[in-house]
């Protein structure tokens, strides 16, 4: 594994993180490191807290228009059906938020569930591996889309 994936949110703020989109108020806006639903992205709140709750009333505002701003720049960009947001933190201990796209064209037995539905052999290929060379001009766009979005909502 690539040694800014072993801390995510220090590898954004060293300028380490291939991902890194953006940094905004409560945290680094990264797209995500699978691509197979386009325009996955994931908001790293920062400074690093191991919950939602941890957080003080105003930040945690801070923290979903933050997230909601991804999905907005990921609306324009992809136009995708709709917006999926999920908090979990089961497995990396640090506020973090999944934000994915999802689409018309997506099976039936998939679309109305979540992603994580989907065989991992088809979700976890090779081709669906972030890499600037196939999902550079993605990232670039909702980059892009997001820093607008910024300026005319901060």
């Amino acid at each position: 594994m690539e040694s800014w994936k072993n801390d995510r949110i220090g590898s954004c703020e060293r300028g380490e993180n291939p991902t890194l989109m953006v940094k905004m108020k409560s945290g680094f806006a990264v797209i995500g490191d699978n691509q197979f639903l386009p325009g996955y992205c994931v908001l790293l709140g920062y400074p690093k807290a191991s919950s939602l709750n941890e957080l003080s009333i105003e930040a945690r505002k801070q923290y979903l228009i933050d997230m909601t701003l991804i999905g907005d720049a990921i609306i324009q960009v992809c136009k995708p059906l709709r917006i999926n947001y999920s908090t979990l933190m089961n497995l990396d201990h640090y506020l973090h938020t999944h934000i994915e796209a999802r689409y018309d064209w997506e099976p039936d037995e998939y679309k109305n569930r979540p992603s994580y539905f989907y065989p991992k052999e088809q979700r976890y290929t090779e081709q669906y591996e972030y890499n600037e060379h196939n999902y550079g001009d993605l990232k670039q766009k909702i980059a892009e889309t997001l820093k607008e979005l910024i300026k005319e909502n901060y």
